[in-house]
């Protein structure tokens, strides 16, 4: 429940601060527009009736507000948009309005705060960003670069695309099959893009490998390596965007990354649908890649062995009942005749919880 006396609103963007504040003696609504400065907001906010609390909604301009007002000694919220109740017949939006509604919530304790990062966890969150930004680039880079040769007649047909044999057919064959000088151009313009997105993308792997072998998080990626399909990179992904696993159960996480069913039930009916996709879109997809590792036979190789090397005896223990128990499901899902798509989103589903069980452990 609120103490403060005041409950602000602020509804944060790039070049301006909508504000408003109720003064929860008075009942008097306070209303501004504000510089995205920190010093003249907080300088604003001090000029309220004390002692006053803050909450906006988490957006692109990240956390140095929260932190700029937490240093000053003022309590800050920062809102998740999607948790955000509003009433079904409000059909007028304006900055203004959604900084009252905001302070109205507050005032209410109808706020649903999102985990704020430590510096270093926001620093590895953003180097882990990239790495999957820069992934998506490499793919759409290569399909270019295909989908131009196959307009041409062009297919390689040796092997696995992507491969040293398959670049030296670019290089050669493929390059040389192009008559036109304007083709040839953009050719090499679409492969020099991706020879760009492959040393970026190694480079960014090279530093996440070096941070996830010395840093906060190294202890929870080598526990999460237990599992089948989660490598260093997968770990450290997982570990950097969940940050806090403790606001979680294992039955709680699932739901966060969106890979519960959606469910419209009510009186004696009851419709489940696809699955929500709420939550962090990269964290989903990760659970989901790896998910597909636990369908082969379960065997202790020598990669797993490596990462099991690295993780306490307990993890271990709990990562080898996680592989079987999957692998197990699979084989279910395999004798129902289930279609392999839905199996494996349910897989990932439980996998979650698996993770999360490896990350808290205190071990």
């Amino acid at each position: 429940m609120i103490t403060e006396r005041t409950s602000v609103g602020l509804d944060v963007h790039a070049r301006s601060v909508a504000a408003a504040a109720i003064d929860g003696v008075s009942g008097e609504i306070f209303r501004s527009t504000l510089t995205p400065d920190y010093e003249h907001i907080r300088s604003w906010i001090a000029s309220l009736p004390g002692p006053t609390a803050v909450a906006y909604e988490a957006g692109p301009t990240g956390f140095g507000l929260y932190r700029a007002l937490t240093e000053a000694g003022i309590r800050c919220e920062v809102a998740a948009p999607s948790k955000l109740q509003r009433p079904a017949g409000d059909r007028i939006k304006t900055d203004a309005r959604d900084a009252l509604h905001l302070a109205k919530l507050l005032r209410l304790d109808e706020i649903t705060s999102i985990s704020i990062p430590t510096v270093e966890q926001e620093a590895a969150r953003d180097l882990v960003r990239a790495r999957e930004d820069c992934r998506g680039d490499l793919m759409r880079s290569r399909h270019r670069l295909s989908k131009l040769l196959l307009r041409h007649g062009i297919v390689y047909c040796a092997g696995n695309a992507w491969t040293q044999g398959h670049d030296r057919w670019l290089r050669g064959d493929a390059r040389r099959a192009l008559t036109m000088p304007a083709t040839r151009l953009a050719f090499d313009a679409d492969y020099d893009h991706v020879l760009t997105m492959t040393a970026r993308r190694d480079r960014l792997d090279a530093a996440i490998e070096a941070m996830a072998a010395d840093s906060e998080f190294t202890p929870i990626v080598h526990r999460l390596g237990c599992l089948r399909g989660v490598a260093t990179l997968t770990g450290f992904s997982l570990a950097v965007e969940i940050g806090d696993w403790n606001r979680f159960t294992g039955n709680t996480i699932g739901s966060f990354v969106g890979l519960v069913p959606s469910e419209h039930s009510s009186g004696g009916s009851r419709a489940q649908g696809s699955i929500t996709k709420t939550g962090n879109t990269h964290i989903r997809r990760l659970l989901i890649e790896s998910a597909w590792q636990h369908r082969p036979h379960y065997t202790l190789g020598a990669t797993m062995t490596k990462r099991w090397d690295l993780a306490p005896a307990a993890a271990r223990a709990r990562g080898n009942a996680g592989n079987h128990r999957l692998h197990n499901r699979w084989v279910r899902f395999t004798e129902r005749r289930k279609r392999p798509v839905v199996a494996n989103v349910a897989i990932a589903r439980e996998m979650a919880g698996w993770c999360w069980s490896l990350a808290v452990m205190d071990c």
